[in-house]
């Protein structure tokens, strides 16, 4: 088993119903646990004009799927989203994104991890650090010196437990 971190964000048609839908398709996968999942933020979009804020989140799995095979099962996810790909950085009803494999370094066409902007990316150091501040990234930083130093305006802790509305949700 192979620990992964995974990025959620959406803001399209009831964002928090697409959050929980992506860790549910998390929990689905098969061999894969969710280990972690940080708090829900509510941030400003990072692309076009005129997108509503944001719902992120980041999710620590343990998985045996391969890079690769992981991407397209959360692709598949997103597009039972019904997550369409028209505009870059454009709103969406989900973005599942590999953020950490491992310890693996990956340059592939389909794939960058450490995920490539992950660094400058607010809505993704603070939820990461929820879970994981003293996690060494491959560059030898942790998580919580990058978290500490990025700029924090406009980004809002939600008070919702994603674990409690993802159970809630499997039960009925």
């Amino acid at each position: 088993m192979i620990s992964s971190y995974i990025a959620l964000g959406s803001n399209l048609d009831e964002p928090l119903t697409h959050i929980i839908a992506g860790l549910q398709g998390l929990h689905q996968l098969p061999d894969t646990t969710i280990e972690a999942v940080s708090g829900l933020y509510s941030t400003p979009p990072l692309g076009p004009e005129g997108q509503q804020n944001y719902l992120n989140a980041v999710a620590q799995i343990n998985t045996t799927h391969p890079p690769l095979a992981l991407l397209d099962a959360l692709q598949s996810i997103e597009q039972q989203q019904g997550r369409k790909r028209l505009v870059r950085w454009g709103p969406r009803t989900l973005d599942l994104d590999i953020l950490l494999y491992g310890n693996q370094v990956i340059n592939h066409e389909r794939l960058v991890v450490p995920h490539a902007e992950m660094n400058n990316r607010s809505f993704v150091l603070l939820p990461l650090a929820d879970i994981a501040k003293d996690l060494v990234l491959p560059s030898g930083t942790t998580v919580r010196q990058l978290a500490t130093n990025i700029d924090k305006t406009g980004i809002t802790l939600l008070p919702t437990n994603l674990i409690t509305l993802m159970k809630t949700a499997q039960e009925q």
